[in-house]
């Protein structure tokens, strides 16, 4: 229960430090809607969806407006496609993103995630399909999201897949050349992909969930730095205590909306998800965080260090607030939403070399990264390799959303608008991948793979 000291807290948070619920998004299963005819399936899909998160949004609304607290997003996540799909024989499954895209658009949510595959093994012919799929379908939609796990750390990383999606994010910025390569803002590579990830653009339902489930992801970067600010000079020790019980706080409130949402619904209440999601508002910033703690800039050396403090503390915090915490639940660090990591690039102290080894010990990898228009496929393709082995080597989640913005070159801005922001064009490192990128077959899997 809440007493009335944790209720102002949270007031004051909400009104001052950017306190928010990022998103409550409603998982759906698929599985039901096969059909060896497309144009069946994709009616079954957008009926199930139309029905299923119906009330959705109004719920969502109506929480805001009774207890006070900001729902920045209402999203939708369903069982990967090309699982569904695969039962046709159509060559292209644009079509299915068109049903999500229509299912998203009638029930009023601001995204829809799973236009998805999973490949770190091996393809199906599905999977190849949907795969080659995706430019035209996350060019031709508006709020379907995409995603791709590449590896883990079970079975290795599958380099043929790798390979693939350097082509696959080159082709979706070039279908999107006029709005910044927009498509592959909604694309996501993953090595160790979770099946209850309520954030975009990696969502999906996976394969052990129920048929709907309630899955809420939390935010407040800004209420930490705000916590840290009142801690100046203190020890490292008062330091985590501090976020500790901050992130505890944040989590408390996405617990009390996580149950509200699931008891109206009439769904079952899956996972919060505790990860500091930073947005384009000036102070709610995970790179302001790390400038707290002592660092003149993010990027500076002592960052990864400040990071590893800051993501172990939110996840010890707010594993005590909730009953099922899950997805990723940490510290993102997205260049383009983040105005702290904006400047921080801009300056030049943040590299994609530095945000790599930060990728190591924060929840996700490297995140709405803006690179030259003109990076080769196979480079792409190695950038995914190698943020694919820090996951798979340290048994934890990393992903890539990187965007090869069409005619523009290190130094100039491309805007998104609204939370994905605007990002500076990063350098990527000048050498040659191809040859090490164009052997295909698979990197085996670790040793401390073998567990049973």
């Amino acid at each position: 229960m809440f007493n009335v000291n944790e209720i102002m807290q949270t007031n004051e948070m909400i009104d001052g430090q950017h306190l928010d619920i990022r998103t409550i998004t409603m998982g759906i299963s698929l599985l039901d809607c096969t059909d060896s005819d497309m144009a069946k399936a994709c009616k079954k899909i957008y009926d199930k969806i139309a029905r299923f998160a119906e009330n959705l949004v109004k719920v969502g609304d109506e929480i805001e407006t009774e207890f006070g607290i900001p729902i920045v997003n209402k999203r939708i996540s369903v069982t990967p496609i090309a699982l569904i799909a695969s039962a046709s024989d159509a060559l292209d499954y644009s079509p299915y993103a068109k049903a999500l895209d229509d299912a998203a658009k009638v029930t009023g949510v601001d995204f829809i995630g799973g236009f998805s595959s999973l490949v770190h093994k091996g393809y199906t012919k599905g999977d190849r399909i949907l795969i080659d799929s995706i430019p035209n379908a996350l060019s031709s939609t508006e709020l379907v999201c995409s995603s791709v796990n590449i590896a883990t750390t079970k079975t290795g990383i599958n380099m043929d897949a790798v390979a693939h999606m350097g082509k696959i994010i080159k082709d979706a910025a070039q279908l999107t050349a006029t709005r910044g390569g927009l498509a592959c803002a909604k694309l996501v590579v993953f090595a160790n992909a979770v099946e209850d990830n309520p954030f975009m653009a990696g969502s999906f339902h996976g394969l052990g969930e129920p048929e709907s489930v309630i899955n809420v992801g939390v935010s407040g970067p800004g209420v930490v730095a705000h916590a840290l600010s009142e801690v100046k000079g203190e020890a490292f020790d008062v330091v985590a205590e501090t976020v500790k019980k901050t992130a505890f706080r944040i989590t408390r409130m996405g617990q009390l909306v996580a149950q509200e949402a699931s008891s109206r619904l009439g769904v079952p209440f899956g996972i919060v998800d505790l990860s500091l999601a930073p947005t384009p508002a000036v102070g709610d910033s995970v790179a302001v965080i790390l400038e707290e703690m002592g660092l003149s800039v993010a990027g500076t050396h002592g960052t990864t260090a400040a990071l590893a403090l800051l993501n172990d503390a939110v996840k010890k915090g707010g594993v005590m607030a909730s009953s099922h915490v899950g997805g990723l639940s940490g510290a993102f660090i997205p260049v383009s939403e983040d105005m702290g990591m904006v400047a921080a690039a801009q300056s030049g102290i943040l590299t994609i070399s530095k945000l790599e080894a930060m990728s190591c010990v924060c929840s996700v990898g490297l995140d709405m990264i803006a690179i030259p228009g003109d990076t080769d496929a196979a480079t792409i393709s190695a950038i995914i390799a190698d943020e694919a082995a820090i996951g798979v080597i340290n048994n934890k989640t990393t992903a890539v959303r990187i965007i090869p913005v069409p005619g523009m070159d290190v130094g100039e801005i491309v805007d998104f608008g609204g939370l994905l922001g605007t990002a500076p064009i990063m350098a990527v490192t000048q050498g040659d991948s191809s040859l090490f990128i164009s052997r295909g077959g698979r990197i085996p899997a670790p040793h401390d793979s073998l567990r049973n």
